[in-house]
């Protein structure tokens, strides 16, 4: 049964088919993977197509893609997921995008403790990784307002551009 997680002000929840217009739109809009390095969707099809693919990591265990909606709208507003889970489970990576007119509204914070909560006492992980661009000011933010350490040490060999954050379990949620 997939995960459904509840804040204040949002219900995160498993994408839809019926979201497809929705992720075309935050797969391809330009402020919203302006840090991204990968194509923009061009087309509907490529939007069911990840739908799918996300489907199909988290039956093999290897991601959860939460869809963001406010509670009282099931429009979907934005994504977050723990995925390029580790074989052992104990280490996940963070992601996270954003419609731009939700942004600075405190969204992804909220959703952010959610999901950290969720991978530390329900999966047990032990450690959550982020790679961010460097040039994103927001999404650092985001991250060091919620205790996420910089790992200078680490690159990401597929885009020297980013930074590796880290937060290990037990550390205090702002």
């Amino acid at each position: 049964m997939f995960p459904i997680l509840v804040t204040n002000r949002l219900l995160l929840n498993q994408l839809e088919d019926t979201d497809a217009e929705s992720v075309l739109f935050l797969r391809s809009n330009e402020e919203v993977i302006r840090y991204i390095k990968r194509e923009p969707d061009q087309n509907i099809q490529q939007a069911y197509d990840f739908i799918r693919l996300i489907r199909d990591r988290y039956e093999n265990k290897s991601a959860i893609n939460w869809a963001i909606r406010k509670k009282e709208n099931p429009e979907l507003i934005g994504g977050i997921c723990l995925w390029k889970i580790s074989a052992d489970r104990k280490t996940a990576e963070v992601g996270y995008d954003l419609k731009p007119h939700y942004h600075g509204k405190g969204i992804m914070s909220e959703a952010l403790v959610a999901v950290i909560e969720y991978g530390f006492s329900t999966l047990g992980l032990n450690n959550i990784e982020a790679f961010t661009s460097r040039y994103n000011e927001a999404s650092k933010n985001l991250l060091l307002k919620h205790n996420f350490i910089l790992n200078p040490e680490r690159t990401d060999e597929d885009n020297l551009d980013n930074l590796i954050f880290e937060l290990k379990r037990n550390t205090t949620l702002q």
